[in-house]
């Protein structure tokens, strides 16, 4: 699914690397570009004969062991192994590498031989399509078609997984027209199938089954130079003025505001990674936990055509595709306001070669006028009060281009101690040809919505996972359901004759946690059993839902199998190192047993444990004529919220101007 623009190209740089290559201090910072380099140097001088052929699938931080991030938060000086984790492909093997970057060594070595594949690396898609433009067969088929080969584009599909044993590791190709238009995505030429042989990096299937007409270039280009009269509506440009500076700090990687404290970092996998995020607490005059860590685990989004070309399309964007590979270098003004403030990221290339992305990240105040508190007060003879104070946040942000959509999420933080993550879907549907020109030929089902001419946009859902390890002022926590239950009076002590009351479970185990929200109303709140406030409420965050979707199909279907966390809404595990992605490791082609619906089949006992809570969001998206040529962003979202966790209202001083 993962587009390879004609004209996309990569800065790569090459550092030389020398025996003082420096090691970042922090042990949550994402690898530096000197610390890439390092790692290429080990892992190819541990496999001389075979480096010419060793890629690079992932290379990322090898996490800490929690309890050490901890002790080094208390003690600095206490800093844990710096490592780092490799995935890579070697003599179509792949290989499990931990590289201990102080001691320049590789720790340890497996070959992975379950089923399932690692990320496909930029590299290997470009490879992949410019494939076709020189092979006769799909020349021959353009010519039929009476297009120019110089006018295509392929862009890459993910395979699947139905049932078969595991096979080759392969991507498919689809082409489209791009002649007037830089919006190929409208423009898809059916009928035609490719396969690739990653490993080969060949052609290995190729077929041409029927022809269709492809849509019209008019109206599908959403460049602003590419608009016709009239124009509009016209937006005036807007800055945000601080006369005072910006009101954050950056120290490398750590972020510092208001009463806020978190690191920020990006990994080639999920993309923005937010950490040790800690809120100060003036009454106890101390920075409290509340995040340990917290990212997007994977994005499922399968497409509702079961018919023979199409069925396949069923996508984890970052288990497949990757959200930090994907991540879009952000526009000043456009993606971020004028107060913003950019932070470049670092992966690794195919060859372990270090690739930067100019403004991975932008850090900003939002001032949007809305209201932190407020009241007026006017029943009392004689007095008039007029109190309000304005809402400040502050905005992490990423966006990662994959294909044909565009990932906006953003990580907000506000002095009330609410972490807010939004997720907003832009960029270009996913169509498919027809002969349909109007709906009312349609006499069948068409699994989409006709669009424009020749253009059907078809039925998909997004789930998105979230991975959130909340340390309510401490490692060890407990997950509690409060259902809001209605209670009729019976006993004619009132006029009532019902009341709603709050009954509160405690999750003792995996399987007791899992919940698809929407049935019943729930206060969902992580505490921490183990300290109090004054009052005597345990101290806690609850998280409120957006939209409470789930999937709709049948849990033996094959790509419902492979994305089976978006059964449930929550999900709370037990902290475990390994288990970061809700998909698993290795999602290519993968079979379902190493997910999170299949880590929770254990039922381990979460009640007063280090533990994990995933949540869910989901769209279910029906295309619609406003989403042609170009969608406008469709937002969800979640807001983490104190809740006992403070004495009282933590921004009830606060200071304003």
């Amino acid at each position: 699914m993962k587009l390879w623009l004609f004209f996309l190209s990569f800065f790569f740089f090459f550092i030389v690397i020398s025996t003082k290559t420096p090691i970042s201090s922090h042990p949550l910072d994402p690898l530096s570009a000197e610390e890439l380099v390092l790692v290429q140097k080990i892992v190819k001088k541990s496999y001389p004969s075979k480096s010419h052929n060793i890629t690079f699938q992932y290379v990322g931080l090898d996490d800490p062991e929690k309890p050490l991030v901890l002790s080094w938060l208390s003690n600095p000086k206490n800093n844990p192994p710096r490592r780092a984790l490799v995935v890579a492909r070697s003599n179509k093997e792949t290989h499990e590498i931990i590289v201990d970057l102080s001691k320049r060594t590789i720790f340890s070595d497996q070959v992975y031989e379950g089923p399932g594949f690692p990320l496909i690396t930029y590299e290997e898609q470009m490879a992949s399509i410019l494939l076709p433009l020189k092979y006769t067969p799909f020349i021959e088929s353009m010519k039929k078609r009476g297009i120019n080969v110089s006018e295509v584009v392929c862009s890459t599909f993910t395979k699947g997984w139905f049932g078969e044993n595991k096979g080759k590791r392969v991507l498919k190709l689809l082409a489209f027209q791009i002649d007037n238009t830089v919006n190929l995505f409208m423009r898809p030429i059916e009928g035609i199938e490719i396969l690739v042989d990653l490993d080969e990096m060949k052609i290995a299937e190729y077929s041409d089954k029927f022809t269709l007409p492809v849509a019209k270039s008019e109206g599908t280009d959403y460049r602003f130079t590419a608009q016709k009269p009239p124009l509009g509506p016209h937006i005036g440009g807007a800055a945000v003025m601080q006369p005072d500076g910006q009101g954050f700090k950056i120290d490398g990687h750590t972020i510092r505001w208001v009463n806020w404290e978190f690191h920020l970092a990006l990994d080639v996998r999920v993309g923005p990674v937010i950490s040790l995020a800690s809120i100060y607490d003036p009454e106890k005059k101390k920075y409290r936990s509340v995040l340990y860590r917290g990212h997007v685990s994977e994005l499922f989004v399968p497409y509702m055509d079961p018919s023979k070309d199409y069925y396949y399309r069923s996508f984890f964007d970052c288990g497949e595709f990757g959200f930090g590979q994907s991540a879009a270098s952000l526009i000043p003004n456009a993606d971020c306001p004028s107060n913003a403030v950019f932070m470049d990221g670092y992966y690794a290339g195919k060859d372990g070669t270090p690739v930067k992305v100019s403004n991975a990240f932008c850090i900003f105040e939002r001032h949007a006028g809305e209201v932190m508190w407020r009241h007026t007060e006017s029943g009392i003879p004689g007095v008039t009060v007029n109190e309000a104070r304005p809402d400040v946040s502050l905005v992490a942000r990423m966006v990662a281009t994959i294909g044909n959509y565009d990932h906006v999420v953003d990580w907000e933080f506000k002095p009330s101690g609410s972490i807010k993550v939004q997720v907003g879907l832009t960029g270009i549907l996913e169509v498919k040809g027809t002969t349909y020109t109007h709906v009312d030929q349609i006499k069948e089902e068409a699994h989409g919505s006709l669009l424009a001419e020749n253009t059907i946009g078809v039925y998909h859902d997004h789930f998105l996972s979230f991975y959130l390890d909340l340390d309510v002022d401490g490692v060890d926590n407990s997950f509690e359901k409060k259902g809001l239950l209605m209670k009729p009076v019976t006993d004619g002590s009132t006029p009532r004759k019902s009341y709603w009351t709050v009954v509160s479970e405690t999750a003792k185990t995996e399987s007791e946690a899992k919940m698809q929200l929407g049935q019943k109303p729930y206060e969902l709140v992580i505490v921490n059993p183990n300290k109090k406030t004054k009052a005597g409420n345990k101290y806690g965050y609850r998280i409120i839902p957006g939209a409470t979707l789930h999937s709709l199909l049948l849990e033996n279907d094959y790509p419902q199998i492979r994305g089976a966390f978006s059964e449930n809404n929550i999900w709370v595990t037990p902290h475990n190192k390994s288990e970061k992605w809700a998909g698993g490791r290795y999602v290519d082609q993968s079979q379902g047993q190493d997910t999170l619906a299949a880590w929770t089949l254990r039922n381990r006992e979460i009640e007063n444990k280090d533990i994990v809570l995933w949540y869910v969001m989901a769209f279910h998206h029906v295309p619609c004529q406003e989403d042609f040529p170009l969608m406008p962003t469709l937002t969800g979202g979640f807001e983490l919220r104190p809740t006992n966790f403070f004495e009282s209202n933590p921004v009830l001083k606060v200071v304003t101007g």
